[in-house]
């Protein structure tokens, strides 16, 4: 079992009034926290219920609210009882369901878990405003990749572990950065099996939360989208080539795009500025949630040469940064001048805009690319980062201090 972050936050919000919605894309293993935080209740006592929309038997109590309730009170009767609920995107306009319901200040704490789809993570927020703590689940990160491949035994000391163990780590990296951190997949013994697991839940993705869930009409055209958007996962994103390529509408490229990333299936990242004359101010980038999931969109999953890919190293360094420092009021960007000076992503810490670039490779001594001197030249930032495989540096650039970082520090900053 792969042990998630996300089961702690679900756990420190179990004992407040409001509904914990879980969301994110499929197979990400959000049932299994469910199983898991429920089975740490039942070993203290609290009473559970446990419902799946997927499960046709469930299903006749999603009735009504009165239907529901009065099959909770005969579990639980009129005492405190943890009412879990998978799959809940199911349910036609749930949002407001579970809003009145919650409205009846009722004993019963609802925990409430579904995949992607618009219904659940765009109208439940404002059904549910002030009545929610929200928890979203992305695939495995590479910290608790690493704490479940290594048997948990550096649980308490994987930084240790990371600065110590270069070859095992580097072997790590490597099936991380090809097969992404899909649970199953991670859990999958075999490269075939890997193999079979991806083309499950991408299968599963277009045909339920694509073609059904979102009404697409061409999921062969969204499918072509996504497999373009792998090929040039980090680079400037152009709704007219994009368009062209795919044979629909730029209107309608833009509102697959949007899909796909209520979906959790990319993130959509924007540019950083402040001069409108010099600098990009409108054409966003796109990061895959999941390297695997790239990889399969590029026709290239499994592949032995993935590891060695400096665009898939980009994305993960992406997904590093966002584990970090990413938050609805502090957006990751990236900054690129009219002249082409870009930085690969800007970050928000602790109020400072940072600029980060990426270097997949083990450098030598500590230098700054011309077009990053250009951010630090403009914005005169305190710090800055390097990403890279192995150097751990700092050096003065004007009035910038450049920290020149392995990878795996990120997770420890």
């Amino acid at each position: 079992m792969i042990r998630r972050l996300e089961k702690h936050k679900i756990e420190s919000f179990l004992y407040l009034k409001e509904v914990i919605v879980i969301i994110g894309a499929r197979q990400v293993g959000k049932t299994t926290v469910m199983y898991q935080v429920m089975d740490e209740l039942v070993k203290i006592g609290e009473r559970v219920l446990f419902m799946n929309l997927d499960i046709e038997e469930d299903t006749q109590y999603f009735a009504s609210q009165q239907v529901l309730l009065d099959r909770i009170r005969l579990e639980f009767g009129n005492n405190k009882g943890f009412v879990f609920i998978d799959e809940i995107q199911q349910k036609e306009d749930v949002g407001r369901f579970l809003k009145g319901i919650y409205d009846m200040n009722l004993p019963y704490k609802f925990v409430v878990s579904g995949s992607g789809s618009l219904e659940l993570k765009e109208h439940i927020a404002e059904a549910l405003t002030g009545r929610k703590q929200t928890v979203e689940m992305y695939p495995v990160t590479f910290s608790e990749f690493i704490d479940f491949k290594s048997d948990y035994k550096y649980s308490d000391r994987l930084e240790q572990f990371c600065n110590i163990q270069g070859t095992k780590l580097q072997q790590y990296l490597d099936e991380y950065l090809r097969f992404g951190g899909y649970p199953k997949l991670v859990m999958a013994e075999s490269e075939q099996r890997k193999s079979e697991v991806m083309n499950e839940i991408y299968t599963s993705y277009i045909t339920r939360d694509i073609a059904y869930l979102l009404g697409v009409r061409e999921p062969d055209k969204f499918t072509k989208l996504i497999q373009l958007l792998a090929v040039q996962a980090g680079g400037l994103i152009n709704y007219s080539t994009l368009a062209c390529e795919v044979g629909v509408s730029v209107d309608t490229i833009k509102r697959y795009l949007w899909y796909a990333e209520k979906t959790f299936v990319v993130d959509v990242v924007k540019p950083y500025f402040t001069n409108l004359k010099k600098e990009l101010i409108k054409s966003p980038t796109v990061y895959f949630n999941d390297l695997g999931m790239c990889h399969f969109g590029r026709r290239r999953f499994g592949q032995a040469n993935n590891a060695h890919d400096g665009f898939i190293f980009q994305n993960f360094v992406y997904l590093l940064l966002r584990n970090k420092f990413h938050s609805p009021t502090t957006p990751i960007h990236y900054w690129r001048t009219k002249d082409k000076a870009e930085v690969d992503f800007i970050v928000n810490e602790k109020g400072s805009m940072v600029p980060v670039e990426v270097k997949f490779s083990n450098l030598k001594r500590g230098a700054v690319s011309r077009s990053y001197r250009s951010f630090l030249t403009a914005y005169k930032p305190m710090y800055g980062y390097v990403i890279n495989l192995s150097l751990d540096d700092i050096i003065i650039v004007g009035e910038t201090e450049v920290r020149f970082i392995p990878y795996w520090k990120l997770m420890f900053l």
